[in-house]
């Protein structure tokens, strides 16, 4: 039997990283679409400060 991909209007496959593509742990929030990881490089150049 052949699977067929079904097209997604919302939902967490269709947010991917900008710099990577990764489909995991994407942040959303403020239209960023970075994952996790890409964040933490991109955080200071972006305007984010990390405060202790």
């Amino acid at each position: 039997m052949k699977s067929i991909k079904k097209d997604r209007k919302f939902g967490k496959s269709l947010a991917e990283c900008r710099i990577c593509g990764k489909h995991s742990g994407v942040i959303k929030k403020y239209g960023l679409n970075y994952c996790r990881q890409c964040f933490r490089e991109v955080a200071k150049k972006v305007g984010f400060k990390k405060y202790m």
